[in-house]
């Protein structure tokens, strides 16, 4: 039996195993082709493969031995000037032993450094571009100092489609022997979002309760509430039923171990896929974020969500009216 996560187990070890995001790994492999790469960026969402591909493009520049060239760290745990003056310059001034001159730094988390330590680090990156290439990798790039971003070549990394999610699981699928249903794969990226680091450990985490997976493991595992579920509750609210509506809201939390947060958040993506008039929406979307502003506040889940059912009927009572 394996104990590795799949989403380490699967990962790609080359530039043309990656899925999707097929412009940036064009340009990757171009780089690797000419042995030569500039100081880049590597910009988007959590999980959609941003750390990966640098790894990937190391390898393929150096081959198996690509860990001698390469450091990576985490700016998130070391964020200050010192972490620049110490750990980076020394790595970054020597040469690198081999065919290519120059070594690889990655700077994982870049966009949480702090001010000083990217001022410090865009001299560093002038000095040594002889010996050593940056690619910092960072969400949101807004927070890295235009001098730094001037210096370096830019990626924006997007979230995954589905039809690239359900191709990359169905090769784990098959590796793994496990069996799905097409309701699973959907289920997966509603939870995932495109996000494939997520939609592998929610595969993952649902293959564990050995049965074939369906919509409802993949939501029990995950502590979200069914879709469905979601929406007969706001249909139940919005015909007049207030009691019959919290009923199934505490079944559900009850069910999925699910946070009040959560269902906040379902019931907000719930009523924007819905037919109901923009008016609506608006008005809706007001009381949804009252409630959620109230629940980080620390009010009591219960009374904050029966509140905001009470709403949604007496929004359904206005409607019919009107």
């Amino acid at each position: 039996m394996s104990y590795e996560m799949w989403a380490e187990k699967y990962r790609p070890k080359s530039l043309n195993q990656i899925i999707n995001q097929k412009e940036i790994v064009d340009r990757l492999q171009s780089f690797a082709r000419a042995k030569n790469i500039p100081h880049c960026i590597f910009a988007g969402p959590p999980g959609t493969g941003k750390t990966t591909a640098a790894l990937c493009l190391a390898r393929d520049l150096y081959g198996e031995g690509y860990r001698e060239h390469l450091m990576e760290l985490n700016a998130s745990d070391e964020r200050g000037i010192k972490m620049v003056r110490e750990t980076v310059k020394t790595f970054a001034r020597t040469r690198s032993m081999g065919e290519i001159p120059f070594k690889i730094l990655i700077l994982d988390e870049a966009d949480n450094m702090t001010s000083d330590a990217q001022q410090a680090l865009r001299r560093t990156m002038e000095r040594f571009t002889e010996t050593c290439r940056f690619i910092m990798i960072a969400n949101y790039s807004g927070k890295i100092i235009e001098p730094l971003q001037s210096r370096c070549a830019p990626f924006r990394f997007s979230y995954m489609s589905i039809e690239d999610q359900n191709r990359y699981l169905k090769n784990l699928i098959e590796k793994e022997d496990i069996k799905i249903l097409d309701e699973g794969y959907d289920a997966i990226f509603e939870v995932s979002g495109g996000d494939l680091r997520r939609a592998t450990n929610t595969l993952q985490a649902a293959a564990s309760m050995g049965k074939v997976i369906d919509a409802e493991t993949v939501y029990s595992v995950i502590g979200r509430a069914n879709p469905e579920d979601v929406n007969e509750m706001i249909k139940t609210a919005m015909k007049g039923d207030f009691l019959a509506a919290r009923k199934q809201l505490r079944d559900m939390i009850m069910k999925y171990g699910v946070a009040g947060s959560d269902i906040v958040k379902q019931i907000h993506t719930a009523i924007f896929r819905s037919m109901l008039p923009d008016t609506w929406k608006v008005t809706l979307s007001e009381a949804i974020a009252e409630a959620d502003f109230r629940l980080i506040q620390g009010a009591d889940v219960e009374v904050q969500l029966s509140a905001l059912l009470a709403r949604l009927t007496e929004a359904g009572e206005e409607m019919r009216r009107g």
